[in-house]
């Protein structure tokens, strides 16, 4: 069977798999700091005997964008959008130390500092618990000043905040972390904004734009099956005894 079959397949998967990343990027355009993912393919020409006249589709995963997204002021003491290339530092659910940019933050019941998808945020000596009944204020610098009703206001704690030298990798619950997957080292110098909230960095019109188009690249694909099988189908004609 002709070989075009298995690379027009590919070809189509690798355009699902397009696919699925922009439906993805535009299903968190409203997500407070997300970061889109990127996603390339190289054509690699098939090898073998005879001239190398076809290729396949591979992907070539390029990360994500790591523009910033818009910052929108909130007002909300607990709101922070890091500046430049911070990155607040947060517990997953495996326990490990990772990176986030969704500054959106809440106290839990026992007092721990939490984002808004309850993953306790790390301060410099581990994570965060503060005073109940407490107003709170995050400093520019991370540092945080809790004013309870008849007392004088006291530090009690410092958001941790990195700046990653190198891309990190996202993983599957949505947080970043070092390639090598150490934990960063905390940047004396990061600073955030508190009361503000960064944007998703998805471009919904760019988003739109790239589903059509892979999705007018897949019809194409199918187009060269339904012609590789019309091709089969009258080379077995001829083929047939009479």
């Amino acid at each position: 069977m002709d070989r075009l079959i298995y690379l027009s397949m590919s070809g189509a998967n690798a355009t699902l798999q397009r696919q699925d990343v922009l439906a993805n990027n535009l299903a968190n355009v409203s997500t407070s700091g997300f970061r889109a993912e990127l996603q390339a393919f190289r054509a690699v020409p098939v090898r073998g005997d005879g001239a190398s006249t076809r290729v396949y589709t591979l992907e070539s995963t390029v990360g994500y964008d790591s523009r910033p997204g818009p910052v929108q002021t909130t007002g909300r003491a607990l709101d922070v959008a890091m500046q430049g290339n911070a990155w607040l530092a947060v517990q997953g659910l495996d326990g490990t130390e990772a990176y986030t940019r969704a500054g959106s933050l809440q106290v839990g019941p026992d007092g721990a500092l939490q984002t808004s998808a309850g993953l306790p945020v790390m301060g410099d000596g581990g994570p965060i618990t503060l005073p109940a009944n407490a107003r709170i204020d995050i400093a520019a610098n991370g540092t945080i000043t809790a004013t309870v009703p008849g007392s004088k206001p006291q530090q009690v704690g410092k958001l941790k905040l990195v700046t990653p030298q190198a891309p990190m990798q996202r993983g599957d619950d949505g947080l970043f972390r070092s390639a090598d997957g150490a934990d960063l080292p905390a940047d004396a110098t990061a600073q955030l904004r508190s009361g503000a909230l960064e944007g998703s960095n998805v471009s919904a019109v760019e988003t739109m734009v790239g589903m059509i188009a892979a999705a007018r690249q897949f019809d194409q694909q199918l187009k060269m099956l339904q012609g590789a099988e019309q091709r089969d189908q009258g080379a077995a004609k001829l083929l047939a005894p009479q």
